[in-house]
């Protein structure tokens, strides 16, 4: 299946039929059968396969319940409990060294990759935790790969993400410097997930980025927010924004600036969510259970340089949600076709 220009994002959020609970918050039941049914071939969907996605509704389950208690200060129950853990890749506790290859300041862009590649993670995790499949992958295929860890607070190392984007997107356009004056190029391209997804953002518009980056990719994409599966709608009448913001300002920074309608997401996309030049590409999912409504990672701007694409529309049997999408073959497949035009155009399950 051929890259589209734009894909249809499907129904608007309101008319969301998954059933939800009293307070408001769809039912995890509802949604699993939802996203078992939006796939049009359930009996396709292996037992393992329909397991991990219960495990993963418990993991959404308790990442909801962690974020009402900061910032309502009680407990929340969890809907279910974790009682199953994803198999995952083994990860190192270092960056140093831990992928071959990776901000290799010798190395200099060929004719086919005359961009360097600059990933750029998610919330919490750093670099070589995120990139860890994807890093090699393209590295091998002649890329050459440049990747930070960025947005750390309170002088700890471990979780990244956390300070404010307009801060993180200053380290970005730092490195992406460096990265330009060692490869004696002008111009970049971009590949992030979830945050790293919306921060370069800033980055292109503010921070004077868009004449040094060629292509923006994004994957786990959070263009315009989240709800929190609807905590953000339920605790509205009764917690404010500046609350959130002040519960989060020693720990996450960011996190308040993710929530759906937050002013850091009402200036970035006021006038337009693209900016001249840059042509980009992002990815959702429908099972996407951190990013909700799914359809508020695609961008709105219509043009020629952007594309939209839901994840199921090149593979409906594609189990991939939020954290695994940087593991997956296929939207390896895809981001590899956007920044090499060489490369394989034709995506589908078959082949992935």
């Amino acid at each position: 299946m051929t890259l589209p220009n734009v894909t249809t994002v499907g129904a608007h959020p309101d008319e969301d039929p998954t059933p939800r609970s009293s307070t408001g918050i769809k039912t995890d039941e509802g949604r699993r059968e939802t996203i078992y049914s939006q796939t049009n071939v359930p009996s396709l969907i292996p037992i393992e396969t329909r397991k991990k996605i219960d495990m993963r509704f418990s993991f959404k389950s308790f990442a909801i319940a962690s974020m009402a208690t900061l910032v309502l200060g009680t407990p929340v129950p969890r809907v279910q409990s974790l009682s199953r853990r994803a198999e995952s890749p083994t990860f190192p506790t270092t960056t140093q060294g831990a992928i071959a290859g990776l901000n290799n300041w010798d190395c200099k862009p060929s004719q086919e990759h005359p961009n360097a590649l600059v990933l750029v993670h998610a919330l919490f995790p750093n670099d070589i935790i995120n990139w860890f499949y994807m890093a090699p992958k393209f590295i091998a295929e002649g890329y050459c790969v440049f990747s930070l860890s960025y947005g750390a607070m309170n002088n700890q190392t471990v979780l990244f993400g956390l300070d404010s984007m307009e801060t993180s997107a200053q380290q970005l356009a730092d490195f992406i410097d460096r990265v330009l004056a060692a490869t004696n190029t002008n111009q970049v391209d971009i590949l992030g997930q979830s945050e790293g997804s919306l921060m370069p953002r800033y980055y292109l518009k503010h921070l004077g980025g868009a004449p040094k980056v060629h292509k923006f990719a994004g994957i786990s994409s959070i263009q315009y927010g989240t709800t929190l599966d609807g905590l953000t709608k339920v605790l509205a009448p009764s917690v404010s924004y500046d609350s959130i913001k002040e519960s989060f300002d020693s720990i996450c920074r960011s996190c308040p600036q993710l929530l759906v309608d937050s002013p850091f997401l009402k200036e970035l996309n006021e006038g337009g969510d693209t900016v001249p030049g840059v042509q980009y590409l992002m990815i959702g999912s429908r099972l996407d259970l951190i990013v909700t409504p799914y359809t508020n990672g695609f961008l709105k701007d219509k043009n020629p340089n952007v594309r939209n694409q839901i994840l199921q529309d090149w593979c409906a049997t594609d189990m991939s949600e939020h954290i695994f999408q940087s593991f997956d073959p296929l939207v390896f497949a895809g981001v590899h076709a956007f920044f090499t035009p060489s490369a394989n155009q034709s995506l589908s399950c078959l082949d992935y």
